[in-house]
């Protein structure tokens, strides 16, 4: 049985296919894995992402199941502790914007409003469906990224810059990024070729 077409990016590695085939732009709601996803875009920052998917159990583990609750919570010592981590990104800037993003989706939450409420309606609660023939035409963000990154910014998130805000919207399938003829951009509701974001 011959191998579906997939985005180049994901190449060969089985971690990588197996992220791009079930998880890659999947249209999530899920509060919960809305906040991992945030804190794992922010991490990936200057590294490649394979790299933070490879780490992402270690990031489970260490961070509580990403429970803003307790994460919210975290003290030197515990942060210290998690600069000691091999399972994750020894960065002490990231993990520190972990806690202080734990924090604000906390401060978000006792607003009355959720995450997946915020970053949704930045395309009207409807995925984008773009149709790229090629990985080379993706843009690095958009206006709909800006316009994220400055809200999250204003609502006390970190490392929410637009290209991480661009990142986190493809992973959580608020756009349909997978390039036309991906067997994944069919399947998650693309249509024919054009270069419109």
């Amino acid at each position: 049985m011959s191998e579906p077409i997939r985005c180049r990016w994901c190449g060969d590695d089985p971690l990588y296919r197996a992220y791009h085939d079930h998880e890659w732009g999947v249209p999530c709601h899920d509060e919960g894995r809305l906040f991992e996803m945030l804190i794992l875009e922010g991490a990936q920052a200057g590294l490649a992402w394979i790299t933070i998917l490879r780490k992402r159990e270690g990031y489970r583990r260490a961070f509580d199941g990403f429970d803003p609750g307790l994460m919210a919570h975290y003290d030197e010592g515990r942060i210290d502790a998690l600069l000691a981590d091999p399972g994750i990104v020894r960065n002490r800037l990231k993990v520190r914007s972990a806690v202080t993003n734990a924090r604000a989706l906390l401060d978000l939450h006792d607003s009355g409003r959720t995450l997946d409420q915020l970053l949704w309606g930045f395309v009207d609660g409807v995925p984008r469906q773009n149709a790229w023939t090629d990985q080379a035409l993706l843009p690095a963000r958009t206006a709909e990224s800006d316009a994220m990154s400055k809200v999250l910014k204003a609502l006390g998130f970190t490392f929410v810059g637009s290209t991480i805000c661009y990142a986190l919207m493809q992973s959580v399938g608020l756009v349909n990024d997978h390039t036309v003829g991906c067997f994944r951009h069919i399947d998650l509701g693309g249509a024919g070729a054009s270069h419109s974001v």
